[in-house]
């Protein structure tokens, strides 16, 4: 996937995508964003209730249950095996194996109720997991600095890509305890507008700047219009679009485009779902390594596989290992690998991943955007030792607490702000271009002005996205069926609960 640039062109794309030039969808696995600054999405979770895996949900998350100990069969929910309760287990409906040997407790002979007081509460709802919200939050931020500054190391440091499909796929087999063909449709419902919203702005934009269709193209061209509606593809969009040293440089399209990528990719990974969740539970590590083994196919240049088909294919090999890794995190199977083995392999694929890349760096440099195999590797293990050590926090813990209100923020509106972040730093680019024009500012602090003109953008970001949520965020509460708020930060709630 091509992955859109600021202000000045460099390479990079949107969403997480990939530095390149063209498309909106350059090289597959890459960070979304713009080039030029630097390229650089989130996705969500969601418990049954939670079916969207978007944020704003106030139910759990996956993947911190116990499954059976050692000795125990692997039993994901609705797998279960040899016989056991379920009054208390941490899926519902999931049977726990009994231990060898144990001896089943015998009914009662006589049931005799309790008094009032000494009878079990009921086991309360599961809330939110917080350590899953704060990892989408930071991938969010990642993304945004990824794609102002354009340090590629940062790819490397923090893969926010692959952490969030892997966070998505977690919820995704969570949900599918539930008919597929509703959770598909809940999903798509959930996803497909806060894209629309973005649609209607900037397909316009780019038809009254003189985009016109492709005639060599014919109908082909407006079938591919459609992926603005149903992002099965990339959609087209003008290479040059406004005019150089105008409020719309010429390849603002291009910049602004580029984190459709991602929603695409996670179209993708939404309908094949159910297949894969079957094959998962089925032959487990045979399905989270077979993306890897396309990856080293198609991502590598042994096999192209050319269009719009290509780049989709690139994409979903690249970030299906990660995908499936949430599978595995919510069936509880990560728990039964010992932790010493679950780490060390984890340590041998990324340690496979950085020697790749160091045998294929581009112009880009370590940018693992643009090395899907390196990607696809450095990502699978990342993940996985960051759900191996996963806690279950119901709450931040000490002074990270301090940003509860941010990163209940960032959840609620993660499709906004990741949709919108592109164009949005081009807006602070602009912004921080009219102080050469204020008078005396411009005169004095010009070289200072300029020494620090991403650092610049990048304070103007955050009130710019502050908007961008008050205009467009509610978008993301009616695709939910939920009542439209403005500023989802949780703030109310903890004050209603004083």
């Amino acid at each position: 996937m091509t992955y859109p640039n600021q202000p000045h062109r460099d390479e990079h794309d949107a969403s997480a995508a990939w530095p390149q030039t063209g498309g909106a969808a350059a090289h597959p696995g890459q960070d979304p964003g713009h080039a030029g600054r630097a390229p650089g999405f989130p996705r969500q979770n969601h418990s049954p209730e939670y079916e969207n895996g978007y944020p704003g949900h106030e139910s759990g998350y996956p993947g911190q249950n116990g499954f059976p100990g050692a000795g125990g069969s692997y039993a994901s929910p609705g797998y279960a095996t040899g016989t056991g309760t379920t009054g208390t287990d941490p899926f519902p409906g999931q049977v726990r194996t009994a231990a060898p040997g144990a001896t089943a407790p015998l009914p009662a002979a006589s049931a005799v109720p309790a008094e009032p007081a000494e009878q079990a509460e009921a086991p309360a709802r599961p809330g939110r997991d917080r350590y899953l919200d704060l990892l989408r939050a930071v991938a969010l931020v990642r993304v945004v600095f990824f794609h102002l500054f354009g340090w590629a190391w940062l790819t490397v440091l923090f893969p926010s890509m692959g952490v969030m499909f892997a966070l998505a796929g977690s919820l995704m087999a969570r949900s599918l305890s539930r008919p597929a063909g509703s959770v598909i449709r809940s999903r798509l419902r959930r996803l497909l507008p806060p894209m629309w919203a973005f649609s209607l702005v900037v397909v316009p934009m780019m038809f009254a700047l003189s985009w016109k269709p492709v005639r060599d193209e014919g109908l082909w061209w407006f079938l591919k219009l459609g992926c603005y509606l149903f992002p099965i593809g990339s959609p087209p969009y003008p290479e040059e679009s406004g005019s150089t040293g105008g409020w719309l440089e010429l390849t603002w399209a291009d910049q602004a485009v580029g984190p459709l990528w991602y929603i695409r990719a996670y179209l993708w990974f939404v309908l094949a779902s159910p297949l894969l969740l079957k094959a998962f539970r089925r032959l487990p590590w045979v399905t989270m390594l077979a993306p890897v083994a396309l990856t080293a196919v198609i991502g590598t240049g042994l096999v192209t596989v050319p269009g719009m088909l290509g780049e989709s294919l690139v994409d979903f090999a690249v970030f299906g290992a990660c995908w499936i890794l949430g599978f595995a995190h919510n069936d509880g199977l990560l728990k039964e690998v010992p932790r010493y083995l679950a780490v060390s392999s984890a340590a041998i694929v990324m340690g496979f991943g950085l020697w790749w890349a160091s045998g294929h760096l581009t112009e880009e440099g370590w940018n693992l955007d643009e090395i899907p195999l390196a990607q696809a590797t450095w990502s699978l293990g990342f993940c996985a030792v960051l759900l191996v050590y996963a806690p279950s926090w119901r709450k931040l813990p000490g002074k990270l607490a301090g940003w509860d209100t941010l990163v209940t923020l960032a959840n609620n509106r993660a499709v906004t702000i990741y949709l919108w972040h592109n164009i949005l730093l081009m807006a602070g680019a602009q912004i921080v271009d009219q102080l050469w024009n204020v008078p005396w500012l411009g005169d004095t602090f010009g070289t200072y002005i300029e020494q620090s003109y991403n650092g610049l953008i990048f304070i103007a970001i955050w009130p710019l996205l502050g908007l961008a949520i008050l205009s467009f965020g509610w978008v993301e509460d009616v695709a939910a069926k939920r009542r439209p708020r403005l500023w989802p930060n949780g703030a109310d709630k903890r004050r209603s609960a004083v």
